[in-house]
């Protein structure tokens, strides 16, 4: 894998020697700048220059500032195990965050001139690329907009930046002594804590954990923060879904714990349905302390299904739901370049399933109806022998008692889902209340002849192993290859646009960008003609989990932050030039 720092990995070159190019480039042409790259010594910083940028309006500088570990002080227990070393380098991302802030009030210059920037978390604490402790020292990856005016060095500026304000940023932010013990310590406790409360699902048979006193509701829709100022309330569990458990380090903790099986969310509008939902959809990932839902996890396979009216589908089996479609195509492998509502909603489950998913969450308002459900009067107009659709009420049992895959649903309008919910949750002026019994006994009361066919069978069509065809992952545009993210919705690969729009638990542009990496590697390192979807991802997340977030980057870059393999599945799966080979 090609690497910025390769050609200047040598001993670093005196900070005199970067200020005495500094000056002799002064006023000149912005080419010039070419002349600082290398890495260089100030005391006990190492600062080095990977990039630099071709203008002051290009993409900025790659720079990275390093200190030796036993100068930055930090305890090797809150290193280890993994979890600590994430949660750590989360705080310092944000730490270094703060002092580029505080020393950064009166930039001068053209474009991105004088501007430094790392790589700032949301509410999520991910596996990132922007902090880094190596086995001699910790490492901050960030970029840098050199000093211009017009198109011209101000190397006196530059001087200023990179000799004096880059040592002060990282002297108030990677020194253990500079930050507050008990802030460090309170953020890594409770990333582990999550950590800690997610594993312990599976033996308790759940599938999430919603502690009390949560504070659920953010403050807007493209706000993500918890909500201030409005009263929200904050969760008490239902006597009859509280549990206690114990955690490393905020003891013991009351809530709600959401068992296997079939569980509805229901409730009337603007009651908190979707809203509980939302966080059962972030749940897979830890938040920051104070964020709100430190104590709601879910478990680490959860995926958010909904219709995707209009992607494209490759050779997905989906009999289970569709089949016997007009006109003789087939569901066996089914391919779409527009799919609907319905059989994109069958290919989005079948996908997850395929490389593993064992969590469904389902909202009906993103569901398309008639994929949910058919009622008894329709049943009753359109023969089951004219309707090619198995709804998914009918298969979310099965799902669940033989293949051990639970979902969760927002319902609010289909009361038919009552027969087959294992616990039925209400929220109500977002208060949850157990009603399972009271749902139960209506289900139980219902006449007869007003209750809708079973329309499933017993056989379950298993996802088929997908071997990608390795051509078709070619990020190729013309002469040159073209990988590019475009914020949180989007990969301009080759010369197609992934839409990944409506992958809810894509939560961060540097994901964006880490899926983008992942999808080149797998052209380039991996794909072979035989190998599947699922192997791909596999092999993909071994590496990353052995070498890093770099092991799949062209060059090193600090704005990565991980994704699930299901993330970077589900992207490729929307490559409108995948194509998957025939087995045998």
């Amino acid at each position: 894998m090609q690497r910025d720092g390769d050609q200047h990995s040598g001993a670093p070159q005196p900070m005199q020697r970067l200020t005495e190019t500094l000056r002799r480039i002064d006023g000149r042409g912005y080419g010039a700048y070419k002349d600082i790259r290398g890495t260089y010594q100030l005391h006990d910083w190492t600062l080095c220059i990977d990039h630099v940028q071709g203008d002051p309006f290009a993409a900025p500088s790659r720079l990275r500032l390093k200190l030796p570990l036993a100068e930055a002080g930090f305890p090797s227990d809150l290193q280890t195990p993994h979890i600590r070393g994430v949660a750590l380098c989360d705080f310092l991302t944000r730490a270094f965050h703060r002092a580029i802030q505080q020393a950064q009030s009166n930039r001068q210059g053209s474009g991105g001139s004088g501007q430094i920037r790392i790589d700032v978390p949301g509410q999520e604490v991910l596996p990132r690329s922007s902090i880094a402790f190596t086995e001699t020292h910790v490492e901050a990856r960030f970029t840098v907009g050199l000093p211009a005016r017009g198109r011209t060095v101000l190397g006196r500026q530059a001087i200023t930046l990179l000799c004096e304000s880059l040592p002060s940023i990282g002297d108030r932010s990677l020194r253990y002594r500079a930050l507050q013990r008990a802030d460090v310590e309170r953020h890594v406790h409770t990333v582990e804590d999550q950590r800690a409360l997610r594993d312990m699902l599976h033996a308790h048979q759940l599938i999430a954990f919603v502690a009390d006193d949560a504070l659920l509701p953010r403050r807007a829709g493209n706000d993500d923060r918890p909500m201030q100022g409005q009263h929200p309330v904050c969760w008490q569990s239902p006597e009859t879904l509280a549990m206690t458990v114990d955690l490393p380090h905020a003891g013991r903790i009351r809530g709600a714990g959401i068992p296997q099986g079939v569980t509805l969310i229901v409730g009337g509008g603007y009651h908190g349905k979707s809203t509980l939902l939302k966080a059962l959809i972030r749940g897979v990932y830890n938040h920051l302390p104070g964020d709100g839902r430190e104590g709601v996890v879910t478990d680490a396979t959860a995926v958010a299904i909904r219709a995707e009216d209009g992607r494209r589908v490759e050779k997905v089996t989906i009999t289970s739901f569709i089949a016997d479609l007009p006109y003789g195509q087939s569901t066996t492998r089914f391919c779409s370049d527009d799919a609907s509502g319905s059989t994109s909603q069958a290919a989005n489950i079948i996908e997850a399933l395929e490389v593993g998913a064992r969590v469904l969450l389902i909202d009906e308002d993103t569901s398309a109806t008639n994929f949910m459900v058919r009622d008894r009067r329709m049943q009753e107009l359109i023969a089951k022998t004219q309707e090619p659709i198995t709804p998914f009420i009918d298969r979310v049992r099965q799902l669940y008692t033989q293949h051990g895959v639970s979902s969760v649903l927002v319902i609010g309008g289909v009361g038919d889902y009552l027969d087959v919910a294992d616990t039925v949750v209400q929220m109500d002026a977002f208060r949850p209340r157990d009603v399972t019994s009271q749902a139960q006994a209506i289900a139980a009361d219902w006449p007869a002849s007003a209750r809708r066919h079973h329309e499933g069978d017993a056989h379950w069509e298993p996802p088929q192993p997908r071997p990608v065809v390795r051509n078709s992952l070619s990020p190729q545009r013309g002469r040159r290859e073209k990988v590019r993210a475009r914020g949180v919705h989007g990969i301009q690969y080759g010369g197609e646009e992934i839409d990944i729009s409506q992958l809810e638990q894509i939560v961060d542009a540097s994901q964006t960008r880490y899926i983008a990496d992942c999808l080149q590697h797998a052209y380039h390192q991996l794909a072979d003609n035989r190998l599947t979807i699922l192997q791909l991802v596999e092999r993909t997340e071994s590496l990353v989990q052995a070498h890093g977030l770099e092991a799949v980057q062209p060059y090193l870059y600090g704005d990565r932050a991980w994704a699930r393999p299901l993330e970077v599945a589900a992207a490729l799966n929307r490559l409108r030039t995948l194509q998957v080979a025939a087995t045998t």
